[in-house]
């Protein structure tokens, strides 16, 4: 299948033929890498890890260990088994790697390592293709609870193989709000408590700090958060849910309200009732 692209350069506007990709073999390599990492996870989680601090980080509490770094190897072997000129961006060993290019794999092999270290039964692994720039597959997967949340792009979101579907309307004073903030303790974490303070004026239900920012996003687009914020996160943090999110009905944007890049960056996620609401706070408070 073809879609025309029109683009301008100059005065002139060119259009040119690009070919969709295969999103249900996309779909099957992600699903599939994520299962092979979560079963190295479950693994060390059983039979337990040695967590060190990463290799030039300056924070005690910034970990990593050999279950992240294999998960990642795991994944990164499964995808170029099918896609070997694919690039490969991921937290661990491909932080490296090229966001710019066309074929994008965008990888968490492990996102909630503190979760982890400390045996909280709360990590995920999430695993994204972007085409041109854009997300176009989606997987995230708990394995502790056998969570498997997957999207494509135009064609909806999934939670183990069943549509998820926009929530119900809310109001701001309906809604338990989540949030992540740990790897800062100055500014950032000022700024993100003050935001915090300011959502509780607004009689929100509570706030949730599960510091795993994929099921976060996911969360969201169930409806058991009307919204998420963080004022830094990688794009390995957000690749996936941002289109679980979108596929759900709801919005993403940065917490300043301009489009996601690939980069690091502060995200807002919301239902759609509320994120106007969310967007003015987040804003206000943004470092």
């Amino acid at each position: 299948m073809m879609d025309v692209v029109r683009f301008k350069r100059g005065c002139c506007y060119i259009v040119a033929a690009m070919t969709n990709p295969n999103t249900s073999k996309l779909l099957s390599v992600a699903t599939d890498a994520a299962r092979q990492a979560a079963d190295v996870l479950m693994r060390y989680y059983r039979d337990g890890v040695q967590m060190r601090q990463k290799t030039g980080g300056n924070r005690t509490y910034d970990l990593v260990s050999d279950a992240d770094e294999t998960s990642e190897a795991v994944i990164a072997k499964c995808i170029r088994q099918t896609y070997p000129d694919h690039e490969l961006l991921g937290e661990e060993s491909l932080s490296d790697g090229d966001a710019s290019a066309e074929h994008l794999w965008v990888i968490d092999p492990l996102d909630g390592t503190n979760n982890f270290a400390h045996r909280v039964p709360h990590f995920a692994i999430s695993i994204a293709y972007y085409h041109q720039g854009r997300p176009v597959v989606g997987v995230v997967l708990n394995p502790v609870r056998d969570e498997l949340f997957t999207a494509i792009k135009d064609q909806g979101a999934q939670f183990n193989g069943q549509a998820i579907v926009t929530p119900p309307a809310v109001s701001l004073d309906q809604v338990l709000i989540g949030c992540g903030f740990y790897y800062d303790r100055g500014d950032m974490m000022k700024r993100t408590l003050s935001a915090i303070e300011e959502f509780f004026d607004r009689h929100i239900h509570g706030i949730r700090r599960w510091g795993t920012a994929s099921l976060d996003f996911c969360s969201v687009a169930q409806g058991h958060f009307g919204g998420f914020f963080e004022y830094q996160l990688s794009p390995w943090d957000f690749a996936a849910g941002q289109l679980i999110v979108q596929e759900s009905g709801c919005l993403i944007t940065t917490a300043k309200g301009d489009e996601l890049p690939m980069q690091k960056t502060s995200v807002l996620a919301a239902h759609p009732d509320i994120y106007d609401a969310m967007l003015q706070i987040t804003r206000r408070h943004h470092p």
